[in-house]
């Protein structure tokens, strides 16, 4: 059997060190909106030099989620914990459930949402790692309704967000 794929470049050449990091699934999350939606910043870009960013996201029983986008520096997978997650894979809106993972690469179309009116959970990755957690905040906070159209799009564009 052939591996086409090469391990990367050393990135540590010492002995071993203590650095592992723990977050207990009892954490309170690291944001939160009134109708129920949480998320939980597992592993942030800046945790991960860069590397990937890992969330947690946690739907309330009410529709919500974003519409059809792509980035073009990142990647997005999907892993569902549990509940119902519609996820677009850019030709329709596919049900996924608890143990369905879904890979986007940069520059493919997707989008996700809960119209189930059931909780549902999800892990968010971002490879490479990406700040997102400064986006996160400003939806959750309802930060783009008082924007106008041309800080929308700075806004959008900053983080690598494009809109179909």
């Amino acid at each position: 059997m052939s591996f086409p794929h090469t391990y990367p470049d050393p990135v540590y050449d010492g002995p071993g060190e203590v650095s592992a990091t723990y977050r207990p699934n009892a954490a309170a999350p690291d944001l939160g909106s009134p109708p129920g939606n949480t998320v939980d910043y597992l592993a942030t870009s800046a945790s991960t030099s860069g590397a990937f960013g890992l969330y947690r996201w946690n739907f309330g029983p009410h529709v919500s989620g974003p519409d059809p986008h792509f980035h073009r520096t990142i990647s997005e997978s999907f892993y569902v914990l549990s509940g119902t997650v519609l996820i677009h894979d850019g030709t329709r809106w596919v049900e996924t459930g608890a143990g369905d993972f879904v890979h986007v690469p940069p520059g493919g179309v997707h989008g996700f949402r809960n119209e189930s009116g059931e909780e549902a959970s999800m892990l968010l990755l971002f490879t490479p790692g990406a700040p997102r957690e400064e986006y996160f905040e400003t939806l959750f906070a309802g930060g783009t309704k008082d924007m106008t159209d041309e800080e929308k799009v700075a806004f959008y564009l900053r983080h690598d967000n494009h809109w179909l």
